[in-house]
Parts: C-alpha cells; structure tokens; sequence
C-alpha cells in the first residue's frame, strides 16, 4: 500500500436522468462533493442504457477515499439505492505520467 494518490470508483443502477429538479438536486451534490477532505477531482459516470450511474474520484489518500466511500454509500442507501459497487485503485505514478494521466 502506497502513501500517494487512490483511485475510487463507484458504479449503481440509477434511473434515467430527469428534469430541473434532479439537475439542480445533481450540481447540489457535485458542490458538496467537491468540498470532500483530500478530493483531487471526480469524474461523473452513466450509461442510459445500462441504467447506471457512478464516478471515478481520485483522493490524495486512501483514509480520504474510505471516509467518503462511507458517506457516499451510507447517502445513496439512504435514496433506497442497492447494489452498489465500490472499489480502490493504487495509481501506478512513473506510467501512468507517461500516458498523461491526470493524478494531480
């Protein structure tokens, strides 16, 4: 295990997106979410198709990405979601620099 940057991704069955509501309830979210102890930056997922929804967050470390994984888990249960799935990553630094990754 590593001291340096964790990639944490969440992936759940969502239903599709709705009107002004959901959008202004979505960039509340996203105003809260950046303000998350040790957030580098949080990419938003979904596939209409699938019906899912989700996002790749990059912490600056992993006692960061677990509080929020908590948080974030405990609120969409809270919304009556289930199945949903959360994973780390470790960033692979030297190649993932060499591919342009943006771990900063």
């Amino acid at each position: 295990m590593t001291d340096g940057p964790i990639l944490l991704t969440f992936d759940f069955p969502a239903r599709p997106p709705g009107g002004p509501e959901q959008e202004a309830a979505l960039r509340a979210l996203a105003e809260d979410i950046a303000q998350e102890t040790g957030l580098l930056w949080k990419i938003w997922t979904a596939s209409a198709e699938e019906k899912r929804a989700g996002g790749v967050y990059l912490f600056a470390d992993r006692a960061s990405a677990e509080a929020y994984r908590q948080k974030h888990a405990a609120r969409l249960g809270a919304m009556g979601v289930t199945g949903i799935e959360a994973s780390y990553r470790e960033i692979m630094g030297p190649l993932t620099e060499i591919t342009r990754g943006p771990v900063r």
